[in-house]
């Protein structure tokens, strides 16, 4: 199945210029979804993985199912003032402002095998975040996956230290 088929682009969304990837479609489609997670575990059979964590939103749409297909618990990266427990927190540089990221302090224990998954690479903002977030609480970090990379941003770049796999490029 050709899963980049599966993604449906909206022209000028949020704003002109921009050609919007929307996972919408793949998800909804129950065979292309199972592809899309089935494809996002290979490689990692090797290793023992502890953590899945998923940036929010759509980073748990991904990383639940990946956490289940790799027999791992899955943490939640939240915005801020989302999560009931003592969070450690951080706040990284967007194209026009800042935003932050919160996880529990007590979701990672030193040296437990981790794999970040989120719906899409684009600039690396989020996935850095959420790598410095993991690094912050002593998680090994196995591999970066993604369903959709926008190669022409070069976020790729911004994670160079780390096992990056993406699965649909644009």
């Amino acid at each position: 199945m050709n899963l980049k088929e599966k993604i449906r682009v909206i022209p000028d969304f949020p704003k002109g210029g921009i050609r919007f990837k929307d996972i919408t479609t793949l998800l909804k489609d129950k065979i292309a979804y199972r592809e899309l997670i089935d494809e996002m575990t290979k490689g990692l059979e090797q290793y023992k993985i502890d953590l899945v964590i998923g940036p929010e939103a759509r980073g748990f749409v991904i990383g639940a199912p990946l956490a289940y297909a790799l027999h791992a618990g899955f943490v939640p990266v939240r915005k801020p003032g989302k999560l009931p427990c003592e969070t450690v927190n951080i706040t990284y540089d967007l194209e026009y402002g800042k935003d932050s990221l919160e996880i529990h302090k007590d979701a990672i224990q030193p040296g437990q095998n981790i794999v970040i998954a989120d719906d899409l690479l684009a600039t690396g903002g989020t996935a850095s975040a959420t790598v410095k977030l993991v690094e912050k609480l002593g998680g090994n970090i196995i591999s970066v996956r993604f369903a959709i990379e926008l190669t022409y941003l070069h976020g790729r770049d911004i994670l160079k230290d780390y096992n990056v796999h993406s699965i649909i490029k644009f």
